[in-house]
């Protein structure tokens, strides 16, 4: 019951700030997420050195992962020109260069571990920024609901398929990964997402030029992407938590784990909707 009670209150928390941090305005977008990106670097980090043997410099995967979501968010914000990833490059050559000089027997793995964390984890979160930044004939603005519905959708679905899987859920989705998850808990979970997604485009258009009707259709398609890359997002950190024999990747949200458990299903959702999104928009162009 302790445990319960703890879980909630830092779920209430976590999703208040992750709200607050989105919609405010760009700087608390900023903040936020760059902390956050921090976090899950170094969390991630951590479980390589510690459990596969390897010995990823913390400090540097760290503030580069940190830096490309800045570097991003200037970009994006149209605050500085593509000069700023000048120090990202640097730390990445940084990076590879360094292992010239050590003679270590782990090299090979320790390179892996430490671009994983750049293309797994900050990559993904930097893209980030691509949903809240958009161009008007005026400039660049920025615009919250795309990147919000994002966590909507999946927490929608994370919601949707514990309720259906505890009721209905027989078959199990995949098995050799995550025993717990279910077809008809993830079903649920979609059409869940789907709703949320439909009370979105109620209130909200997907884009100004577009018609009612394919207003709602863009945001129940961006629903059903979410909900599907959510998922894997999920499995694949299950694995790699599996492979590495831990059962949370951290202890930091009580309660909830770690920083990675929290967000490995925006991990492969964030890229996505980006594709999504920017692929939609250019055809209403054209």
């Amino acid at each position: 019951m302790k445990n319960l009670i703890t879980r909630a209150i830092t779920g209430v928390i976590f999703v208040g700030v992750l709200i607050a941090g989105i919609t405010l305005n760009p700087y608390t977008l900023l903040v936020l997420f760059t902390t956050i990106t921090a976090l899950t670097v170094w969390e991630f980090t951590t479980i390589a050195n510690k459990h596969m043997g390897v010995n990823v410099n913390r400090f540097i995967t760290t503030f580069a992962a940190a830096y490309l979501f800045v570097a991003v968010w200037a970009f994006n914000a149209n605050v500085m020109g593509s000069e700023v990833f000048i120090p990202y490059l640097i730390s990445i050559i940084y990076l590879l260069v360094a292992e010239l000089y050590l003679d270590r027997p782990n090299t090979i793995q320790t390179w892996a571990m430490t671009f994983m964390a750049q293309l797994y984890i900050a990559l993904p979160f930097a893209s980030f920024n691509t949903l809240c930044f958009i161009s008007t004939p005026t400039g660049v603005a920025y615009y919250s609901w795309y990147a919000l519905s994002l966590f909507i959708f999946l927490w929608a679905s994370d919601t949707g398929a514990y309720l259906f899987g505890t009721w209905l859920g027989k078959h199990r989705l995949f098995p050799r990964i995550s025993p717990k998850k279910s077809w008809e808990g993830s079903i649920g979970g979609g059409i869940t997402a789907i709703a949320a997604s439909q009370i979105i485009a109620y209130f909200i258009p997907f884009a100004d030029s577009f018609t009612p009707t394919t207003s709602h259709l863009c945001w129940a398609g961006l629903a059903v992407l979410v909900v599907i890359m959510g998922t894997w997002g999920d499995l694949v950190e299950s694995l790699f938590k599996r492979k590495v024999g831990i059962k949370d990747s951290g202890n930091i949200l009580p309660g909830h784990g770690g920083m990675l458990d929290r967000f490995d299903s925006s991990l492969l959702a964030i890229p996505a909707a980006v594709v999504y999104i920017y692929t939609i928009m250019l055809h209403s162009f054209l």
